[in-house]
């Protein structure tokens, strides 16, 4: 019994040493060696990032495989400092790996900036090295240099959404009660709401841990946030990140502009998240020898950051309108920034507002269907 034992034992211990000669004599075959010189771009170099059609090329000397077969590459960035531990990016070489060249975007180059936290339009600096391997045994070059770039104005990683949040908003720091952005244009958002004394920043999303954003002057940055000083005030926030740039306007009047008297009626006090409301006004027609006159617009009122005041008018997109109705579409009420001619593009107040009063609601909130207005007669 015993000898058996020793034969089954002797049997296993044979098979262990064969297949494991066979894993050595096999893994042999994967070893390469490091790379030993980086040829380009030069130690320093500065390279602008736009137009974002253009590219950077990387080469290096090439590093040899045991099996004399071939070895793969991969290029590694990482922060100045790093240590290639964690790189912040890897990027195969040309070929799928297979060539001693990497031609890079600009594109892809401004991700990378991004990840090293540089900022759109800044300048920062990004350590490269060069991975070779057959597919495992990597092995990191014995070298590694820098590049300087600039980058473009722009954002490469454009969010889908925008929420506004801080002390500084009506939504307070609750993230979920984050003031929504409308998007007007790819990459461009819109809020128009109020702030007060206190921070604010952008987020992509109102749940979980989003990417965020602030401003600096015009500058839009990553991460971050802006205070805010002195009194409330309602704003119109317009947010681009195809320039990394943010506008802030002060709104200090809505009126409803009646066309027969070419002025303001009156102005709708701002309430609370993008809309502003009259309740009760009066509405008194004008008469005309044809008839009564019930053509009407808004003109908004504008500051700038150096206390210039403007004006703009929203009105309807038809330059001239029918009396609304029961049956009138939705549409009809929607507001779009229109010229300052007495009488085109206005709206017109059903027959039943004359000499009644109203209430008047100018909605510009992200989540309407369009910025639009209602008239409910009294």
């Amino acid at each position: 019994m015993k000898n058996i034992t020793y034969c089954l034992m002797a049997g296993i211990i044979a098979i262990l040493m064969v297949t494991g000669c066979k894993k050595d004599k096999t893994l042999q075959h994967t070893q390469v060696s490091a790379v030993t010189n980086l040829f380009a771009p030069a130690n320093n170099k500065f390279i602008q990032l736009e137009p974002v059609t253009g590219s950077a090329t990387f080469e290096w000397a090439e590093a040899h495989a045991e099996d004399n077969g071939l070895v793969l590459y991969e290029v590694a960035f990482d922060k100045e400092g790093g240590d290639f531990s964690k790189p912040i990016y890897t990027i195969p070489s040309d070929a799928n790996g297979l060539y001693n060249k990497l031609t890079i975007s600009y594109k892809d180059l401004n991700k990378v900036a991004d990840l090293a936290g540089i900022q759109p339009q800044a300048t920062g600096k990004l350590k490269w090295t060069v991975m070779s391997s057959k597919g495992i045994n990597v092995v990191k070059a014995t070298v590694s240099s820098i590049i300087e770039v600039q980058r473009a104005a722009g954002f490469t990683d454009i969010p889908a959404d925008l929420y506004l949040t801080g002390s500084a908003t009506e939504g307070g720091e609750d993230l979920s009660k984050a003031v929504h952005f409308k998007q007007t244009a790819a990459g461009v958002f819109e809020a128009w709401t109020s702030l007060k004394a206190g921070t604010y920043h952008f987020a992509e999303r109102n749940t979980g841990t989003p990417a965020t954003y602030s401003i600096d002057g015009i500058k839009l940055l990553k991460d971050g946030s802006t205070t805010v000083t002195g009194a409330t005030k309602v704003e119109r926030i317009v947010v681009d990140f195809t320039s990394a740039s943010a506008t802030i306007t002060e709104v200090t009047e809505v009126g409803l502009w009646f066309a027969a008297d070419n002025k303001v009626w009156f102005p709708l006090p701002y309430k609370a998240g993008g809309k502003w409301e009259i309740d009760n006004a009066s509405i008194v027609f004008h008469q005309e020898s044809w008839g009564r006159d019930e053509r009407y617009k808004f003109r908004f009122t504008f500051k700038d950051a150096a206390g210039n005041t403007t004006t703009q008018f929203y009105g309807s997109k038809n330059s001239d309108n029918s009396r609304p109705d029961a049956n009138t579409a939705k549409s009809f009420w929607y507001m779009v920034p229109v010229n300052n001619s007495q009488y085109d593009f206005c709206f017109k107040f059903t027959g039943a507002a004359d000499n009644h009063n109203a209430d008047i609601v100018v909605d510009f909130s992200a989540d309407a269907a369009a910025y639009t207005h209602s008239v409910t007669v009294k």
